[in-house]
């Protein structure tokens, strides 16, 4: 990809997304492309902003988060405040995931607990049918 404006059907070929993800994403101020009468023209910016997007809600941003992150681009400092608030928000995100992957493995073995006391129990009383 090069400095080329690419179409909405472009954009969402290449990223996989869908026209009103892009729109979605332009109404909350994430993508600003350039609109040529009814078309949207997206810009190599727009194109990184979408990859960072679609990163960030992968590990779990909010959109609040990701539209302050792309924000901090412009503040001047070579990206140190936004690589900074990047990081402290991965941090937290991390710790959250952590979090609720121990949460979710407890789940499962409860449930695997549950399902072998069911088991146990049909194959008692089909046991049980059988003989009389």
């Amino acid at each position: 990809m090069t400095d080329k404006l690419m179409t909405i059907r472009e954009m969402c070929d290449t990223f996989e997304v869908t026209p009103r993800t892009l729109r979605f994403y332009e109404s909350k101020e994430l993508l600003f492309p350039v609109r040529k009468g009814t078309k949207r023209l997206f810009t190599r910016r727009d194109r990184g902003r979408l990859k960072l997007i679609l990163r960030g809600k992968r590990f779990g941003f909010s959109l609040e988060q990701i539209r302050q992150l792309l924000d901090l681009y412009n503040v001047g400092d070579h990206q140190a405040t936004q690589l900074s608030r990047t990081y402290e928000i991965a941090v937290e995100r991390l710790s959250e995931m952590e979090r609720q992957r121990v949460e979710l493995d407890e789940a499962i073995t409860d449930l695997k607990d549950q399902l072998a006391w069911v088991d146990k129990m049909l194959t008692t009383l089909n046991t049980q049918q059988a003989a009389e």
